[in-house]
Order: structure tokens, then C-alpha cells, then sequence
């Protein structure tokens, strides 16, 4: 008997599919919630992920994972993942188990659990190095901001566009001290920031709903891996993305080289980060702007997740109620 052949599209079933992924490994991680133990919520949550994966009909290849292979036991880059087998969808895989390690240790808002699957050569392969962004949300004309603009002027087009004088414009951006000198030029512009300790694929998706978390404009340096992961939320959500590595070490540069790419000055846009059609979900460990996180009572477990879909624009928002059973299924 022959072996029915490889799906070579994204089935739409698997939109929900990978929902089952972030809600357990979303879980995992809670457990740890605000136990000050950030290396135990990452293990504990990589491996309640590869766990789910391995029950999808996919053929995956991590393209966004943990790390290199010397630097992490499951989900590194490269590796395959996914029941495999015939009739299995070979396809690209971003993961980020715990988005806000520390987020999840303090108990502080806004820790996801994250998950992209795209069609297979899709996505962005990017080594673990920085990455410089700027991000609005959906609604605006192409190229309305530009990462090679200055923040006044980046920020006076935005409020142009939305009809609002700059200080009603808020600007997210990572709390550190690389950013000394973009934030005191958002603040002579006059906007204001929200800037954040950690969690930057959150501070992009937030972009997407500033009437519901107070934020219009994401900025600054935070993870390549995660600019990756955000430009796939946008490419399902509506917005727009914008990126460059930033290798701060010889090591970083190695990393580069070693993933095929010579031009650090290249600016990327979502396009071509997020070539194809891609699932993404997210669900919440820890309160957020846009999810509650995971709620443990006597009889359930209880998750919120968002789920989307590139080539429909569908984008769902899931509230699970699971048996409080020993093992989350």
C-alpha cells in the first residue's frame, strides 16, 4: 500500500492545531510563575513544547529556536520536529516557549507562550544576535515610518497620520541602556514611552490594538529571533515591520556568516522576513495588555490564546477551560 503523498500547503485545521501547543506549554511554564527561576520555566516549557509538536502531522524545521544546537538539548535550530510520516506538512517552525523569561519569574505582565508555523523555506533563518525594529500596526500607508528616519520624524509622520498631535503618541520600547540615547529623542519629540523590562514580540503585537494597550509605535533593539516571530504576528494580524541585525561582537558576527548572511546593513521588511502563508498563536502565562494568563482552580485549568492565520486574516481569541488533571492534554 503506497504512502499517501506530502501536503505542500498549510491545512487550515492546523490554525487550531497549534493552539494545543501554547496552551501546554503555556502551562508548563505558569507553574514556575513568580518562582524567581527563569532557567526551570524555559526547560520546563521547551519541553512541554517538542512534546506537542512531536503529536502534529508536520515535518518542521526549527528556523527560529532556542539557539544553536551546543547551546540547547530541544528545539535548537535546525532540528527536525513533528510526527512526520506520510501525508505529514513539511514546514518552517519559529517557537519562543517562554517570551519574557524574566516576565514569568517576577510574575510581571505580558509573558507569552509563542508558536509560528509557515510553509516550509518561508520564514527568515536569523542567527541568535540582536536586531534593530520599528513597528506600527495596521491602517496606515506603506511606508509610512522608516527604520533609516530619525525618531522626530518617524514620530511626526505617525501622528500626521492619525490626526493626533505628538504627545498623544506612545512609544514602546525595551528598558535598556543601549536605548539611552533613542529615548531622549522620543522624549524631545514630546510623545511618551512605555518602555518595558522584557518581552518585545508582545511590544509589537501591541501595536496592533493602541486603543486597547495605549501603544502606537514599537522601537529599538531587542532579539532577532523575536523580530521574526513579530513580523509573522503582523503578517496575520495587519501592520508593518521593519529590521536590521545589529552583530555587537566578533562572535555575533560569526553567528551571522555562519547563517549565510554577509550584509548587516540590509533593512528587512515584513516581506521578507514572512514570505508565505504561516499559523501563529500566543497564549498568555502572565496577565497582559492583550491576553490574561494561565489560571489554575480547583476543577481546571483555564488559557487564553490568540491564533491567526496569514492568507485568511483570521484572528481568533480562544478562552480554554481544561480538566485540572495531573497531566495537561
Amino acid at each position: 500500500m503506497s504512502k499517501a503523498p506530502a501536503k505542500t500547503e498549510l491545512d487550515r485545521a492546523l490554525a487550531l492545531d497549534i493552539v494545543r501547543v501554547t496552551e501546554a506549554t503555556a502551562v508548563a511554564a505558569a507553574l514556575w510563575r513568580g518562582r524567581g527561576n527563569e532557567a526551570a520555566a524555559d526547560e520546563a516549557a521547551a519541553e512541554a513544547m517538542y512534546r506537542e509538536l512531536e503529536r502534529l502531522a508536520i515535518e518542521g524545521i526549527v528556523v527560529v529556536g532556542e539557539g544553536d544546537e551546543h547551546e540547547t538539548p530541544l528545539l535548537y535550530n535546525g532540528e527536525t520536529v513533528g510526527a512526520k510520516g506520510g501525508g505529514a506538512i513539511k514546514v518552517d517552525v519559529a517557537v519562543d516557549p517562554v517570551e519574557g523569561s524574566t516576565l514569568c519569574a517576577k510574575a510581571l505582565p505580558n509573558a507569552l507562550s509563542v508558536l509560528a508555523v509557515a510553509e516550509r523555506g518561508s520564514l527568515l533563518k536569523v542567527p541568535t544576535i540582536y536586531m534593530d525594529k520599528i513597528a506600527i500596526g495596521p491602517g496606515y500607508p506603506e511606508g509610512l515610518v522608516d527604520l533609516d528616519a530619525t525618531p522626530a520624524d518617524n514620530l511626526k509622520a505617525l501622528a500626521a497620520a492619525k490626526n493626533a498631535p505628538i504627545a498623544e503618541i506612545t512609544v514602546c520600547m525595551l528598558d535598556r541602556p543601549r536605548h539611552a540615547k533613542l529615548i531622549e529623542d522620543v522624549r524631545e519629540t514630546g510623545a511618551s514611552l512605555r518602555l518595558i523590562g522584557d518581552g518585545d514580540i508582545a511590544g509589537v503585537i501591541h501595536v496592533t490594538k493602541p486603543m486597547e494597550t495605549g501603544i502606537d509605535i514599537y522601537m529599538g533593539i531587542g532579539g532577532a529571533p523575536e523580530g521574526v516571530l513579530a513580523a509573522a504576528a503582523l503578517a496575520c494580524i495587519g501592520g508593518q515591520i521593519q529590521g536590521r541585525l545589529v552583530a555587537s561582537s566578533e562572535q555575533h558576527r560569526g553567528r551571522a556568516r555562519a547563517a549565510g548572511i554577509h550584509d548587516l546593513d540590509r533593512k528587512y521588511h515584513m516581506r521578507d522576513m514572512v514570505m508565505g502563508d504561516l499559523s501563529f498563536a500566543a497564549t498568555g502565562i502572565t496577565d497582559g495588555s492583550l491576553l490574561e494568563g494561565v489560571r489554575f482552580t480547583k476543577d481546571a485549568i483555564h488559557t487564553h490564546t490568540l491564533v491567526m492565520r496569514a492568507s485568511t486574516r483570521t484572528v481568533r481569541w480562544i478562552k480554554a477551560e481544561h480538566p485540572n488533571i495531573s497531566k495537561f492534554d
